[in-house]
């Protein structure tokens, strides 16, 4: 029977989830003509309308909903074809219904143990204690009795729920930075009140220019397919949110590649994931902040950028294929989420060239989309406008920030 999505006999790849992070993969898969298929439960997400994919809409993320419209897409194939996820709630789905998916797609993930133990904040923190990695100082606050263990802690600190599920659920504050005990009391009693714990971390003094995060696809027998480390240079909301600007960081290769092979070969990290640090200027030392398992990060595409294209070696390597030689890419790049989020000027380095997460001029679709119709531009201008306003007077009190390069 021929299949509806592919008419040769190339293997296809299935991006799960739509959103900036999944476009990012769509085009990196696209650089070598593949068939893709860009599922989402929304047909409005950008990567659904990328000219490289085809669309597939199912009804949910999780539950037996996620599983059988998986099954009925699986059906379309002649081949398996490879499975890369780029949303968090699809990676539990995936993980804990692994043994009737795999007979549909082709995906490598770690087990269920530890896609559970590295989604916790707390989980992961006491494995990282337990090994000897570095880690912030954290309070595990399960319940409202556990108020009084932020009295233990130095502040200013960043309140986190323990499972991000809760924040893309609508339950809880994604992160919150609190400046005192008492601020800190009375925000965390608040995210109490919903379903799930919160941890709270030492706050690492430092901008947002000395967050970095390394990018890896870990293979059969812990073979490495792709690794790439990057260094943020702003975030949205500022210090706590995600990646708004970023840029290639080749001066950190040395010390945080090493520690994050370190960590997945302890902590069993196969597949797709990535760990993010802080450089902690007090004590001259990279700390972990926090791993992300079984998918791409929102930020991933940088690395293709600059000539790492993790998601196609991924795919690859799961069919068995030699990998690509592509050289990295030593112009220096900036990659945006959005067209607001300007790079800092005082981080640029010269000539340094600004890419948009959503717009490419040989696929704008999913630009028009996003900018025209889902979030029109006088929203965005707002938005810069606040954060410039933000900025300007939060540089006013501190000073301006300095590009940190602790790794001569």
């Amino acid at each position: 029977m021929s299949s509806a999505y592919v008419s040769d006999n190339r293997v296809a790849a299935v991006i799960i989830g739509g959103e900036l992070n999944g476009l990012g993969v769509v085009r990196s898969i696209a650089r070598q003509r593949l068939p893709i298929v860009a599922v989402d439960t929304n047909s409005n997400r950008a990567a659904l309308w990328s000219r490289y994919a085809r669309s597939r809409v199912i009804r949910s993320f999780t539950g037996p909903e996620f599983v059988e419209d998986m099954i009925e897409l699986g059906k379309q194939f002649d081949h398996r074809p490879v499975l890369i996820l780029t949303a968090e709630e699809a990676v539990h789905s995936v993980s804990e219904n692994r043994h009737v998916l795999s007979k549909w797609f082709r995906f490598r993930i770690p087990v269920d143990e530890t896609v559970k133990r590295l989604s916790s904040k707390a989980s992961f923190h006491a494995f990282s204690l337990l090994h000897g990695f570095p880690v912030p100082r954290t309070a595990i606050l399960e319940n409202r009795s556990d108020l009084g263990l932020l009295g233990q802690l130095s502040y200013p600190c960043v309140l986190k729920p323990d499972d991000k599920r809760n924040v893309l659920s609508g339950h809880k504050e994604r992160a919150v930075r609190v400046g005192s005990l008492d601020d800190a009391l009375d925000r965390a009693s608040t995210m109490l009140i919903t379903p799930g714990g919160i941890v709270a971390q030492e706050w690492i003094e430092g901008p947002e220019s000395s967050i970095y995060f390394t990018l890896f696809y870990r293979g059969a027998d812990g073979h490495v397919a792709g690794i790439f480390t990057g260094r943020k240079l702003s975030c949205y909301p500022r210090d706590v949110g995600s990646t708004a600007t970023c840029v290639a960081a080749p001066e950190a290769r040395d010390i945080l590649e090493p520690m994050t092979l370190a960590f997945a070969e302890q902590a069993g990290m196969d597949g797709m994931g990535s760990m993010e640090y802080k450089w902690d200027d007090l004590h001259k030392r990279f700390v972990m902040i926090e791993p992300t398992v079984g998918r791409t990060d929102w930020q991933g595409e940088i690395a293709t950028l600059c000539g790492v294209n993790i998601p196609l070696a991924a795919y690859r390597h799961e069919l068995g294929l030699p990998p690509l030689s592509e050289p990295f890419n030593r112009a220096p790049l900036v990659w945006r989420a959005t067209i607001v989020d300007t790079p800092p000027l005082d981080l640029l380095t010269p000539g340094a060239k600004t890419l948009d997460g959503y717009f490419r001029w040989g696929d704008p679709l999913p630009a028009l989309k996003f900018y025209c119709l889902d979030h029109p531009l006088q929203r965005f201008l707002r938005r810069w406008n606040k954060r410039n306003q933000t900025i300007a007077s939060q540089d006013s009190l501190e000073g301006r920030h300095e590009c940190h390069r602790p790794i001569p």
